[in-house]
């Protein structure tokens, strides 16, 4: 589901906006339940790629909730410090797993000259985002820079979708705030207004530019044998 597809824009995006402002309306426990439904959503988001992804994510949020979880629980430096490690490890581990595996298999069969071959893995979608930006939230809670905090807040912190496959990585006490103010959670047409214009300059820098340069890009890079001079830098520079 791309950020400029029918599906986002018509479908999805209008399906979370006024389920998360509808939810919210819940004196008691509308901040919860708009939070839920933004995790919710973002879910879905991520999951309509490739739903066998899910797990992955799943998995990488509650183990590093957990590990955070217990590094701001002690006070003991060395029982801090070995948490942090593995986390860092779990993480590093995850990460190198399923982008280097099929280039390291790669090396050893040539290395070798062997001809088994083996079944390549599919490099899940945004794993560097959110696996680096769960590890800046270990550095911080290491450092003591992040306070103790809910699942449900930190799951929306990792998963939610409008930064969840490309970007950019943002640290908690940056992010969250901005959840925690309750007045979010009503609808204010300046607040709406002010989103949806920066959402349309987005679109256009996204359609009418990017897609424009990639396109040369594309062709460039697709018919090297006949590069001169300006084309390699039309190239090179879209």
């Amino acid at each position: 589901m791309l950020f400029n597809s029918y599906i986002f824009i018509f479908v999805f995006l209008p399906i979370a906006f006024f389920g998360y402002y509808l939810l919210g309306h819940n004196e008691k426990h509308g901040h919860f339940f708009s939070k839920s439904w933004l995790i919710l959503s973002s879910l879905i988001f991520y999951g309509y790629w490739n739903i066998s992804y899910l797990p992955i994510i799943l998995s990488s949020i509650v183990v590093n909730f957990y590990i955070s979880k217990e590094i701001l629980k002690t006070d003991k430096v060395k029982i801090k410090r070995i948490l942090f490690y593995v986390g860092l490890i779990f993480n590093i581990g995850l990460l190198g797993y399923f982008k280097y595996k099929n280039f390291f298999l790669d090396n050893v069969i040539f290395l070798f000259n062997n001809h088994y071959h083996f079944e390549k893995i599919a490099l899940p979608l945004g794993i560097s985002f959110f696996t680096l930006q769960q590890i800046a939230y270990l550095v911080d809670a290491y450092e003591g820079l992040a306070k103790k905090v809910e699942f449900h807040k930190y799951a929306l912190f990792v998963s939610f979708f409008p930064q969840l496959i490309a970007g950019p990585i943002v640290h908690y006490q940056n992010v969250m705030p901005q959840f925690e103010d309750k007045t979010k959670t009503k609808l204010i047409p300046d607040n709406i207004s002010l989103g949806i214009f920066v959402f349309v300059i987005g679109l256009g820098k996204k359609v009418l530019l990017a897609d424009t340069f990639a396109t040369w890009a594309n062709d460039g890079f697709n018919d090297t044998e006949v590069f001169h001079f300006f084309h390699a830098w039309g190239t090179s520079l879209s």
